[in-house]
């Protein structure tokens, strides 16, 4: 094939352009391993990716999509062979280097996973980076101490893509799970995906007449891509070594909370980053995501939803917007 199909952004001066173009192999960027494109998905930094003067877009022109997997076509790296089904998320890929919305890519090698036993090539784009950083925010918890035995895992922005991965991933580790939304008409989806109770963000904040003292202590942990002033809130809601791990700001980038709960309650606020995490946690990740915390078949269904590459600008209003239930995967 001498020519094949990409969804790009263009950026010259104040003029912005998007759209699925034509584009030859020449055109792709340097790497390792050339890959025919099976799936991609639709991720909340891929919206922002597609705004005009994207402040993650380092250059122009860019083809979209932070997330890919496919079929290995040719490799220079010997790790790799042609035929080899593979997972590429993360690094520059669709910001600064072309990414996943593309029928081929090339990528380094240094960014390029084997697609480990019990995922297909869509299982891995429905999860994608969303199900990734839900995996890697429990698992950074667990490091740290958070059990089943220790109480509830809340999971905020439920519909969202972290969200509802989140939830099914937390209940194949064995938690009960608590699922924060606003969209009551969600409720029945969220069960269907493992949540054992449905709550509204309002719900959490603390009542008057509560404080640290007689706050009721909840969460052994929360799955947070929301972050913003419910955080104050759900620090006063765990319980003891209970910790938050933050990977996302829909609710805004700051708080200011009370030092109360981390020196009485041994609480925690980690940073959850997916982007430049060492290979040996990523394939660690990706084996879990396989394995003992792959969620059920019916649960993955219900998750993903596929579109085609001609679908994505409407995908990617609605991501923006927070009209996105579950996850958009591009069927290639």
């Amino acid at each position: 094939m001498t020519t094949f199909r990409a969804y790009v952004v263009e950026q010259e001066g104040d003029r912005f352009r998007s759209g699925v173009r034509e584009l030859s192999m020449d055109q792709l960027p340097y790497g390792d391993v050339l890959i025919r494109v099976r799936y991609s998905s639709v991720n909340y930094k891929d919206g922002i990716c597609s705004m005009p003067a994207s402040r993650l877009v380092t250059r122009y022109p860019m083809v979209l999509g932070i997330d890919l997997a496919g079929e290995v076509v040719e490799s220079r790296d010997a790790r790799f062979r042609a035929g080899d089904l593979v997972i590429c998320t993360s690094y520059d890929l669709g910001t600064g280097h072309f990414g996943g919305f593309s029928e081929y890519a090339r990528v380094p090698a240094e960014w390029v996973v084997p697609l480990p036993d019990g995922l297909s090539l869509r299982d891995a784009m429905v999860l994608g980076t969303a199900g990734f950083t839900a995996a890697l925010s429990l698992y950074r918890m667990e490091q740290n101490g958070v059990s089943p035995a220790m109480g509830a895992m809340l999971v905020t922005g439920a519909t969202g893509g972290v969200g509802a991965t989140g939830i099914a991933i937390a209940k194949k580790a064995g938690y009960r799970v608590v699922a924060s939304s606003r969209k009551e008409e969600a409720a029945e989806w969220l069960k269907a995906l493992g949540a054992d109770e449905v709550t509204k963000p309002e719900a959490l904040l603390l009542q008057e007449g509560e404080s640290y003292l007689n706050a009721k202590r909840r969460f052994a942990g929360v799955i947070d891509p929301v972050s913003g002033k419910y955080v104050p809130h759900l620090l006063q809601r765990l319980e003891y070594g209970g910790v938050i791990a933050i990977s996302g700001y829909t609710g805004g980038p700051d708080f200011t909370a009370s030092v109360f709960p981390f020196l009485r309650r041994q609480a925690a606020v980690l940073g959850i980053d997916s982007v430049w995490l060492d290979m040996e946690t990523r394939r660690e990740i990706w084996r879990r995501l396989a394995g003992p915390w792959k969620p059920d078949d019916e649960a993955l269904r219900k998750i993903g939803h596929d579109i085609q590459l001609d679908d994505l600008d409407s995908a990617l209003q609605q991501i923006l917007a927070g009209r996105m239930q579950g996850r958009a995967v591009v069927n290639l």
